[in-house]
């Protein structure tokens, strides 16, 4: 069964640092895309980061590129989110997906519907 995990959420303030994990089983994350999304109250999930699959290129949203940094291990099977100079405004459930032998380039966009394997979220709250 193929399932991703995430973690490493919680209360941070204005101008600190998370980083988020996203651990699989039951598949190899190195055959995947995996991209990191989020979703605040009331507003539409949208795409944060992602790794391609492959030579692995990454790819950012304008609202976090230069604050947040996607990477891989493939031996631990697990995929981070370094997040840094967190704003209130990143405060939301932060998800990972992953998609089979995706590639998508450092300008492509991408969004939910192109992955089809979910975590179950992990809150990200930044507040003084």
């Amino acid at each position: 069964q193929l399932q991703l995990v995430e973690s490493g959420g919680g209360l941070v303030q204005p101008g600190g640092s998370l980083r988020l994990s996203c651990a699989a089983s039951g598949f190899t994350l190195g055959n995947y895309a995996i991209g990191w999304f989020r979703q605040a109250p009331g507003k539409e999930r949208e795409g944060v980061s992602c790794i391609s699959w492959g030579i692995s290129i990454t790819n950012y949203a304008d609202s976090v590129k230069g604050r947040f940094t996607i990477s891989r291990d493939n031996a631990k099977n697990t995929v981070y989110l370094q997040m840094n100079s967190l704003k209130p405004e990143d405060t939301a459930v932060y998800y990972c997906a992953a998609a089979l032998r995706l590639r998508v380039g450092a300008n492509d966009r991408f969004g939910p519907e192109n992955f089809d394997t979910w975590g179950q979220g992990t809150q990200v709250t930044v507040s003084s």
